[in-house]
């Protein structure tokens, strides 16, 4: 079984450093990749493609130096090698037509504000694994321990 990977984008270390810890329940099945911009999280995505690696998850906010999280899943969306990643906007910081463009042209899967909820972010993460797990074809039973069991039922009865 290969780890899945989480990436994590925002440009303050200290959030970084705490999303890891909330999310270490995962840790068995996933890899975390930290990046403090869009334009290093768009590096690191050619190394996760040129590997062949699984991309499951990013994690990103909005208010960054340079391009912000929105117009990095816009581009994420253009890229077309990831088509079945799940996208989190995390933010604290986006403006309502923000939020509109996310949903309507960056196509995310799910919004959090900041400061988040631990159960919510770490439920709201499961339910994305799944999803992805899902999504892309692989043995759910690998990865069953970090699947929302209700997610995974309904997605393989629809699916």
């Amino acid at each position: 079984m290969e780890k899945l990977r989480i990436m994590c984008i925002d440009d303050q270390r200290e959030v970084l450093n705490t999303l890891r810890r909330d999310l270490d329940l995962f840790s068995d099945h996933c890899v975390f990749i930290e990046c403090e911009t869009a334009d290093e999280a768009e590096e690191v995505l050619e190394e996760i493609d040129q590997c062949g690696e699984y991309l499951a998850l990013v994690i990103c906010d909005q208010v960054m130096p340079g391009k912000n999280g929105v117009d990095f899943f816009i581009s994420l969306n253009q890229d077309g090698r990831f088509p079945q990643v799940k996208k989190l906007l995390l933010t604290g910081l986006a403006t309502h037509e923000d939020t509109i463009k996310a949903i309507n042209e960056a196509h995310i899967d799910h919004y959090i504000e900041k400061p988040w909820s631990l159960k919510n972010l770490q439920h709201t993460v499961r339910i994305l694994l799944t999803k992805y797990i899902c999504d892309s074809g692989l043995d759910y039973e690998d990865y069953i321990e970090i699947t929302d069991q209700e997610t995974l039922y309904r997605e393989l009865r629809d699916g």
